[in-house]
């Protein structure tokens, strides 16, 4: 069941001026830390929905947007608090940004309790199944908090919302907001966008009945609703039509699917988030970066190849398997030894949960392991960086003669479409049939079944042999196939679409 709304947010009651345009998501432009003298210190916000969001401000409409977001912790709380209803627009690059300061334990049972353990492990199909999940007395109280975390969420929406606004909901953190929106604004325009992947009917039915269902009937309160790549719409589609009865619509509303139920039509749309070349390959070439270049070359030794990931220690990634096969491709080939170096950038990710911990540590006793197994005093095998440098990131992007990215399960994966689009001579792209992003690269990347082990260790290996003039003609391709819906289109985009005016 659907918890019961609080009634309509008047627009007129809003005490400065309506937005036409409101983006939601968890994480917002801007982060805060405190210094020991308890002033604040704004930092930009990380990851790349945030990268793709912060387009906002060169549509010529993003001047008047708003951006609502979560204060993330104590820096984020203390800004929230002080601000008032909008941060100083000097901390966030110009935009309009609420900070809602949700109570830290409510923040944290629905953050980490639902969203990343939950729905995220759902979407990702990461459970083990014999022991996990359990949907105990615990899981209910967290489910309530996230329910009011998405209620947060949508009084805030409606509260900055103008007269008619045009709404684009994030992810799998805020599922609920389309539907809660509907009840007290039924004027807006509302579109949920998820950049995780969506399950299955069978798996995305392990959750609880009335769970699965109301996250559902809540991204289907939207006018639209959009993903990464057709297979994950489809899936979504199919979990509509398994767990509602849902009517799944193909041929109408001008070629566009769309899901119809309880009398309303929710479109669904793919909108395939690229690279930013242009900043990408501008900011590949400033100072920073070229220090930390001759620095890997150094680290790394004359002559040798380079097979790169840049990675969160995220469970999905699969950055242990990946190692264990640049072991078996030393096994099998030995005359590789001494002439490739893995570089292997895994950044620590939601080390507040154990089992990211344990997966972190065992990333690094792999690591350690191949070393002590091959290593020389002359040769390194793997250079593993656990510190998160976005300048070293991007100095590993230019040299690299191989790129492996093997996620179990990706919504997307911007590294596999960074590298080519930076990439100083061409790299070869070993990439998991599973990440989205082989919806568009896998004519020119090496695809592998992300579970076998062998497998990818052959792929590295035709990788590192491949002629170079192919590796550099197939880079090229993955290049223009990686650029082609740069984030600020991607953004304008689905304006368009839920305004209406998409071609």
């Amino acid at each position: 069941m659907v918890a019961e709304h609080p009634p309509p947010v008047p627009v007129a009651a809003a005490p400065v001026a309506a937005a036409p345009i409101v983006v939601a998501s968890n994480r917002g432009p801007v982060s805060y830390s405190t210094r020991e003298d308890g002033s604040l210190v704004a930092g930009r916000g990380g990851g790349g929905l945030v990268s793709g969001l912060s387009e906002i401000g060169r549509d010529p409409r993003g001047a008047a947007a708003v951006w609502v977001c979560a204060a993330l912790g104590e820096g984020d709380r203390l800004a929230a608090s002080r601000a008032g209803r909008r941060l100083d627009p000097a901390d966030t690059g110009g935009l309009r940004v609420r900070m809602l300061d949700i109570p830290a334990g409510t923040f944290s049972a629905a953050y980490n309790g639902v969203a990343n353990s939950v729905l995220w492990f759902a979407h990702h199909m990461l459970w083990q199944t014999p022991l996990e999940p359990v949907f105990d007395k615990e899981f209910r109280s967290q489910w309530a908090a996230y329910e009011a975390y998405n209620s947060a969420f949508a009084d805030a929406i409606a509260e900055e919302a103008a007269e008619g606004a045009v709404v684009l909901v994030q992810d799998y953190h805020l599922t609920l907001v389309p539907g809660l929106l509907r009840a007290r604004r039924p004027d807006l325009r509302v579109g949920h966008f998820s950049h995780t992947p969506w399950a299955p009917p069978d798996y995305y039915r392990l959750l609880p009945d009335d769970v699965a269902e109301q996250v559902l009937r809540g991204v289907l309160g939207g006018d639209r609703a959009a993903f990464l790549t057709r297979r994950w719409a489809e899936a979504f589609a199919a979990c509509c039509a398994d767990v509602l009865g849902a009517e799944v619509v193909r041929e109408e509303h001008g070629g566009a699917a769309a899901v119809r139920f309880a009398g309303r039509t929710t479109l669904l749309g793919v909108h395939a988030l690229g690279a930013d070349a242009d900043f990408l390959r501008e900011r590949a070439h400033r100072p920073d970066v070229e220090e930390r270049l001759a620095a890997l070359r150094e680290q790394i030794g004359p002559g040798r190849r380079t097979i790169l990931r840049v990675d969160r220690t995220e469970l999905s990634k699969n950055i242990v398997r990946g190692l264990h096969a640049y072991r078996r491709l030393l096994e099998d080939h030995p005359h590789w030894r001494g002439r490739v170096t893995h570089l292997a950038f895994a950044y620590p990710s939601r080390q507040d949960l154990e089992v990211y911990r344990d997966y972190t540590a065992e990333v690094k006793r792999v690591a350690d392991s191949v070393n002590a197994e091959f290593g020389t005093a002359d040769w390194q095998p793997v250079i593993l960086h656990v510190k998160d440098d976005f300048a070293r990131s991007l100095a590993a992007y230019r040299m690299a003669d191989v790129a492996l990215v093997n996620p179990i399960r990706d919504g997307m994966n911007l590294v596999a479409k960074e590298v080519p689009a930076v990439s100083d001579h061409g790299c070869v792209l070993v990439l998991s049939r599973e990440a989205g992003a082989a919806a568009e690269l896998a004519g020119e990347a090496i695809v592998v079944n992300p579970y076998d082990v062998e497998a990818t260790a052959r792929a590295l290996h035709v990788a590192l042999l491949m002629d170079p003039g192919e590796r550099a003609e197939r880079a090229e391709r993955l290049a223009a196939a990686a650029t082609r819906l740069p984030p600020a289109r991607w953004f304008t985009e689905q304006l368009h679409a839920l305004e209406g005016d998409a071609t």
